[in-house]
């Protein structure tokens, strides 16, 4: 990384217990940190993109129509593609911390912001490495676990992994609650690529058991069921955007790379998959859609009027051009 460029820890440097967490000039100039392409970053041109909903596909030509169809697997992240799951999280979180009295420092409990999660989120996949680095950067807390912060890699473990424990089940109460349905479209993009006997996975940087939770109560059991493959973060050593959980996929599916399209709704999920040698679409969120979605081959705000015909030409069109 340049010596100009904003670390993640520059980023977060306003601790998020402080209210306003970060000021509005602030906030500008850490979103555009992120490793942004200079012309995305143009608030102009940003405005412009956001603004469309979906792209218009172009009609498919007859030399592109007669090239067989690449897709032979379609592939989704859970959280923020089948459901806008962020600020379930962050609030699951702050409730751990509550719950253990978490104190990094002594005046206050550990009470993670919506914007300082938005970027931390953006940034560090899967909850254990995010409290692991968010405990490294703003020292280890004492707790109802540990009376004083731990000092040992065992005794740091224990506490990262019962914060996680409890912030799972904390989750699993707020999905069962009914409140919560899945994004538009996912559904029904689901059922038709079943139908036509293309191969569907999730997988997802998030605990496995949250997962199958998730997976049950917006999908459906039969649904989830019927999934060729599906990852959480529990089977693989890196979580995104290392690639492995996509490696690991395409062998278990006995796909190709090439013939996989994941569905993703942030950076961090895009360079996974775009790392394993995958197209990638994104849907984005509120807290994602101002980030770098420069290698997706097609940018969402929903999936409610894109069709499996749509990802089809989509990738057929990926497969001309090389």
């Amino acid at each position: 990384m340049a010596s100009s460029s904003v670390s993640l820890s520059q980023q977060l440097l306003c601790h998020s217990n402080r209210k306003p967490l970060l000021s509005s000039s602030f906030v500008g100039g850490l979103r555009g940190a992120l490793t942004f392409h200079s012309l995305y970053s143009s608030r102009k041109y940003r405005k412009s993109f956001i603004s469309q909903s979906n792209f218009t596909l172009r009609p498919v030509s007859s030399s592109d129509s007669s090239v067989a169809s690449p897709l032979h697997a379609l592939i989704f992240d859970c959280d923020g593609v089948i459901l806008e799951s962020e600020h379930l999280h962050r609030t699951a979180y702050n409730d751990a911390f509550a719950h253990f009295n978490v104190r990094c420092s002594p005046s206050e409990v550990l009470n993670w912001g919506e914007e300082f999660y938005d970027v931390l989120q953006n940034q560090i996949g899967g909850g254990k490495p995010k409290m692991r680095w968010y405990f490294k950067e703003y020292g280890w807390p004492s707790s109802s676990i540990f009376e004083t912060p731990p000092t040992n890699d065992s005794d740091r473990a224990k506490l990262i992994d019962t914060l996680q424990d409890w912030k799972t089940e904390r989750y699993k109460e707020i999905i069962k609650s009914g409140t919560v349905e899945p994004r538009p479209g996912v559904l029904r993009l689901m059922d038709e690529a079943r139908a036509a006997g293309i191969k569907l996975a999730v997988c997802s940087a998030a605990t496995k058991s949250s997962v199958i939770l998730c997976l049950e109560n917006l999908i459906g059991l039969e649904r989830f069921k019927n999934l060729d493959c599906f990852l959480a973060g529990d089977d693989v050593k890196e979580k995104k955007p290392d690639p492995s959980i996509y490696l690991t996929a395409a062998k278990k599916l006995g796909v190709a790379a090439t013939n996989c399209l994941v569905v993703e709704d942030s950076v961090i999920g895009l360079q996974a998959a775009t790392k394993a040698g995958m197209s990638c679409i994104i849907t984005y969120t509120s807290s994602t859609a101002n980030q770098d979605f420069k290698d997706a081959i097609a940018l969402y705000s929903d999936l409610s009027n894109l069709r499996l015909r749509d990802l089809e030409d989509l990738l057929r069109r990926v497969v001309l051009a090389n």
